[in-house]
């Protein structure tokens, strides 16, 4: 008896093993060329949980990342630009309201101008001008941040899509360096 649980057992624990070296060896050369990527960028763990949210990651190289997290600055740049206009609404001072309104200014730049750039750029191997795009969008988000005399209620937002941006970009200098 001991040996038929042994057995079972055994067999049970080789079946799982394999099962899971199947699932790695597939899984491995998205994730490689993720963990590769996002080595080589700021901001490591922000870009590997970015890409891998993201289903087309698994199979993107260098360039499909990239365009991956340029979507990234778009989402985060209109949920910051979203917010900016709830603030702006919410805000009865004029002294609130002009710094808020420089934000809205610079977000709608990333959202219109920096954005498609990048993207643009990307699609047609101008890397150089992709990378101009993001860097763009880095000042931007630190200007609004600046536009502040004290304390920013944008600190959190303007830090996340500066950094995204500072990830793209360092991904547009690996394109431009291979």
């Amino acid at each position: 008896m001991k040996t038929f649980v042994m057995t079972i057992t055994t067999s049970s624990l080789i079946v799982l093993l394999f099962a899971l070296y199947t699932t790695q060896s597939r899984a491995s050369p998205a994730n490689n060329a993720i963990e590769q990527t996002c080595k080589r960028t700021p901001n490591y763990n922000l870009c590997v949980s970015s890409l891998r949210s993201d289903p087309r990651s698994s199979d993107a190289d260098v360039r499909g990342l990239a365009l991956i997290m340029v979507g990234v600055i778009e989402a985060k740049a209109k949920e910051t630009l979203s917010h900016i206009k709830d603030l702006i609404k919410a805000s009865p001072k004029r002294d609130e309201k002009q710094p808020l309104s420089s934000c809205a200014d610079y977000y709608n730049a990333i959202i219109t101008a920096d954005v498609p750039q990048a993207t643009q750029a990307l699609k047609t191997g101008n890397y150089k001008f992709a990378e101009q795009g993001t860097d763009d969008t880095e000042n931007e988000a630190d200007f609004c941040e600046k536009s502040f005399s004290g304390r920013s209620p944008l600190t959190e937002m303007n830090k996340l899509v500066h950094d995204v941006a500072a990830i793209a970009a360092a991904m547009t200098r690996i394109l431009l360096s291979s």
